[in-house]
């Protein structure tokens, strides 16, 4: 059974940072590729990141030179840290099992209950 549960939202000003967290069991560490997804208001949800287990990694064209993600494997747990963040980037953001694709893209599968991120002065 997939477990994940995200951390870290909340609100930040126009050109800051934040890192979410996404604690995942022991087995959905072990086995999955671990991403992010995001969905705005009114928007469809988009792809952020993913690290597949293999260790291929993904990044959304709309955070591209802003993001960072990694993986913790003493911890189980994923970070993806957002800087000079943008109205723009308010959203709920999802952690969830990923894999890279060939065409460069990613899939996702399962995904938890998401942190509010928003981008506000």
């Amino acid at each position: 059974q997939v477990q994940l549960e995200e951390s870290g939202g909340g609100l930040v000003q126009p050109g800051g940072s934040l890192t979410l967290s996404c604690a995942a069991s022991e087995s959905t560490f072990k086995y999955y590729g671990i991403g992010w997804l995001r969905q705005a208001p009114g928007k469809e949800r988009e792809g952020v990141s993913c690290i597949s287990v293999t260790g291929g990694t993904y990044t959304g064209p709309s955070v591209k030179g802003r993001s960072f993600a990694s993986r913790d494997s003493a911890k189980n747990t994923v970070y993806l840290h957002l800087s000079s963040l943008k109205s723009e980037d308010t959203a709920v953001y999802y952690c969830a099992t990923c894999d890279t694709m060939p065409d460069g893209g990613a899939r996702y599968d399962t995904w938890g209950r998401g942190t509010q991120v928003t981008v506000s002065s």
